[in-house]
């Protein structure tokens, strides 16, 4: 019987490594500022930027997610995506060298009224049509005026935006973005950003000075149509668990919560120790796969807690302590959200707690 731990999230190092150098090999004359907010995307937020070897810099969501980052060695930039929350953050950041977004008139005003001990590298967040955060074209000339004449602003100027629809590859809006993009900033002086996962892929007219790797860096595709490991990346998280137990079932019978399965002939249930309490999604249906002994295996009954249950077939050979992997190497996450209803992004990002991640290399299997 295994001893090993339940659910337990495998990052191969090695992988991360194979898909930054890809995305090199596609903007080659762009640096990568390396999205590692959400705790990397579930792969873990200071080992994700300590293995990003060939990054320029890191993007995150949360000063607490920078601050970690610096009090863990990290010394490469760090920019805050969304800007800073309150005005007490602009000491934060100029102790610690941490740049930040400008993408409104109440951080343009604290940052105007500080006194800080040095300045700030900002970048100003222009709305180029996804209307979410960003300053509109008709104030672009008044913010871009005010930071120049700001004490506190490092110059020269940076300036980002972000797309609305580049994952859908058909969609008039992003070619308008990057236009409109490139009108507004072809005379500025500061080096500009755009183009994230799907930017990268799909539009090379996007990629400027800097690009922001964030779901592909981790191999997983940000397009509906297809996965990552078709373009030629490597899936860095394997989610596994174990069988703890292995029952038979008569026609007819059914397993699991509220009783919404049940099997049309004798087969053999598997029951994998994990469920919603570890972040996997208790909205799989039945039918969603999972990899076991070298095939894949339907979801058979709801997801509880802390357990789910497989159809392993009448036939089947498995034995308790063998490996079941919820996504990642064999089975893609982006398979796995198709069958759930939801996107790859949210799976890897909601892990709790409780799943162990255990960094690994090629060499040392999984």
């Amino acid at each position: 019987m295994s001893n090993s731990k339940a659910a337990v999230a495998c990052i191969n190092t090695d992988a991360l490594q194979h898909n930054i150098q890809l995305i090199h090999h596609q903007a080659p004359s762009s640096k990568l500022l390396a999205v590692v907010k959400a705790n990397g995307y579930g792969h873990g937020l200071l080992e994700v930027a300590k293995n990003a070897v060939g990054t320029d810099a890191y993007g995150v969501a949360r000063i607490e997610e920078a601050l970690q980052l610096r009090s863990g060695g990290i010394v490469k930039p760090i920019l805050l995506l969304e800007g800073f929350y309150s005005p007490d953050d602009l000491p934060i950041l100029v102790t610690n060298n941490i740049q930040t977004v400008i993408h409104c008139e109440e951080q343009l005003v604290a940052l105007e009224q500080a006194e800080l001990d040095g300045s700030v590298v900002v970048w100003l967040k222009m709305d180029t049509g996804m209307h979410r955060l960003g300053v509109r074209p008709e104030q672009y000339d008044e913010f871009i005026e005010r930071l120049h004449n700001c004490k506190n602003v490092a110059k020269p100027l940076r300036y980002i935006s972000h797309f609305g629809c580049a994952d859908e590859l058909d969609n008039p809006i992003t070619s308008r973005q990057i236009e409109l993009f490139e009108a507004t900033t072809e005379n500025c002086q500061g080096e500009r950003s755009i183009a994230a996962s799907s930017g990268i892929l799909s539009r090379p007219d996007s990629h400027f000075e800097w690009v922001r790797p964030g779901i592909i860096m981790y191999g997983v595709s940000p397009f509906s149509h297809n996965d990552a490991s078709q373009m030629g990346y490597r899936p860095v998280m394997t989610l596994r668990s174990h069988l703890i137990a292995i029952n038979e079932l008569k026609a007819g019978e059914s397993v699991g919560y509220g009783a919404n399965w049940s099997t049309e002939r004798d087969t053999k249930i598997g029951v994998i120790a994990i469920g919603y309490g570890d972040g996997y999604p208790r909205t799989a249906p039945n039918g969603t796969p999972v990899f076991v002994n070298g095939r894949k295996v339907p979801l058979a009954g709801r997801v509880s807690m802390d357990m789910l249950t497989v159809d392993l077939g009448p036939d089947a050979s498995d034995e308790v302590g063998d490996v079941a992997v919820m996504w990642g190497d064999n089975l893609p996450v982006e398979e796995v959200a198709r069958f759930v209803g939801t996107i790859a992004y949210e799976l890897v990002t909601k892990l709790t707690s409780r799943v162990i991640s255990i960094y690994t290399k090629d060499h040392l299997g999984q």
